[in-house]
């Protein structure tokens, strides 16, 4: 393992959602899901009910988990590119995940695990060096 792919799995055991993009019906979609590391691979947890899980199994599909809304002087951003596969979580693995949602958009989350391989790995950051900075940065936060 790389030191930037050990450096990345480093930095997503401390946040615990992201964003996973794709494509369905050759449109690209980019959906929130729930991850933990294990074994090296990042194991993601998504709501069946919406079908993204579908689009992403058995494609080369993009994770991006970042820091953004932390405040300090410096942020990161961690973005795996891989094939997903639908696994079945050990019971560590579904434990590690924490407490499921009770809803998605209104009807009972029902999960559903996918494991991505990483092929490809990057990790930004931005440093903010004046004291100013970091309280400047939030003015232009889009919600």
């Amino acid at each position: 393992m790389s030191t930037e792919e050990i450096r990345a799995i480093e930095l997503l055991g401390r946040v615990t959602y992201g964003r996973v993009a794709a494509s369905m019906r050759a449109m690209p979609f980019v959906a929130p899901a729930r991850h933990v590391v294990s074994g090296g691979s990042v194991l993601i947890r998504m709501h069946e009910g919406l079908g993204h899980h579908q689009a992403c199994h058995g494609s080369v599909v993009a994770y991006e988990a970042d820091d953004f809304d932390a405040e300090g002087t410096s942020l990161w951003s961690v973005q795996f590119t891989g094939t997903a596969e639908i696994v079945e979580p050990t019971a560590a693995e579904r434990a590690a995940f924490g407490p499921e949602p009770a809803a998605v958009d209104g009807e009972p989350f029902l999960p559903v695990f996918l494991r991505i391989e990483p092929q490809f790995v990057t990790v930004h950051t931005l440093e903010y060096t004046r004291a100013g900075d970091s309280e400047e940065r939030h003015l232009y936060h889009v919600a």
